[in-house]
């Protein structure tokens, strides 16, 4: 039994090391680059964002893919973001666009911009209810103050009897 432990226990430990120094390598990896907002109409203003370039890094934007050509990234608000801002061309068409930003430390990173032709808030207010939403517990019961007292009432008288068994119980009294 202690044998079959210790092997457990010392595979458990293994797999959790290979796993704690593969991690970091892997997190790296997951940086990108913030699209702000991800979705836009010709014509708006797009703020990108990255951790990738560390401590008040640089980096060049490419947003040529829509039409917008490069721009600068400088240090952000936030340790190790930097910061870029670009405008989408009035003649941009409808679609998916890779911005691409490169780091001055060589790190390059990609984020998506989806262009439209109509705006996203205009779409979600039709998708909006209209109306209240008759959930039944609201109006479910009414008005009449008889059934409210009547159902308290049965509420209350349940509770008592359950009260009263359980305690018939705990005596050894039977049931």
């Amino acid at each position: 039994m202690r044998r079959t432990a210790r092997l457990l226990t010392g595979t458990a430990l293994a797999v959790a090391a290979a796993g704690l120094t593969v991690a970091p390598a892997y997190g790296e990896s997951t940086v990108s680059l913030e699209v702000s907002p991800s979705t836009a109409l010709p014509g708006g203003a797009i703020s990108v964002s990255t951790a990738a370039c560390g401590t008040n890094g640089a980096a060049t934007g490419d947003a040529s893919a829509v039409g917008a050509g490069t721009f600068p990234l400088a240090a952000g608000p936030h340790e190790n973001d930097a910061v870029g801002r670009f405008r989408v061309p009035p003649s941009a068409q409808p679609g998916t666009y890779e911005i691409v930003a490169k780091c001055s430390r060589g790190t390059q990173v990609t984020g998506d911009l989806t262009v439209t032709l109509t705006s996203a808030t205009s779409a979600r207010d039709q998708l909006q209810p209209r109306g209240h939403v008759n959930t039944g517990v609201g109006g479910a019961l009414g008005t009449d103050p008889t059934k409210t007292a009547a159902g308290v009432a049965a509420l209350a008288v349940a509770a008592a009897g359950g009260t009263w068994l359980l305690h018939r119980r705990a005596r050894g009294d039977g049931i």
